[in-house]
């Protein structure tokens, strides 16, 4: 089973940049697909991206195109998340997941979730 482990939230003024970890452990990740959610206070858990498992292909949540990359380094079993543009909406819990069907955005369809690293974006 894997175990995920999210690096890299802080706190950041609007507009700036931010660079997230996951680190895997337990089985290799190199077959599986990559993603990332976040939980911003008092709302639902959103998808944010996710990446193939040689990281050619990727899809986005609307909110983040073109400010959020994802991407991965299967070598060193480890994902990234390089937000850039920041916005205080951004302000969230920042969840690293795997084990789901490629092209899938709901919550329920991702089996294996790390336990967050907090990011907070003021102005």
């Amino acid at each position: 089973q894997v175990q995920l482990v999210e690096s890299g939230g802080g706190l950041v003024q609007a507009g700036g940049s931010l660079r997230l970890s996951c680190a895997a452990s337990g089985r290799t990740i190199d077959r599986y697909s990559m993603g990332w959610f976040r939980q911003a206070p008092g709302k639902e858990r959103e998808f944010v991206a996710a990446c193939s498992a040689t990281g050619t292909n990727t899809y986005y949540g609307d909110s983040v195109k073109g400010r959020l990359t994802i991407s991965r380094d299967n070598a060193k079993n480890m994902v990234y998340l390089l937000m850039s543009s920041l916005k205080p909406e951004d302000t969230a819990d920042y969840y690293c997941v795997t084990n789901f069907k490629w092209g899938s955005t709901s919550p329920a369809d991702f089996t294996s979730w790390g336990q967050g690293t907090q990011v907070t974006v003021f102005s």
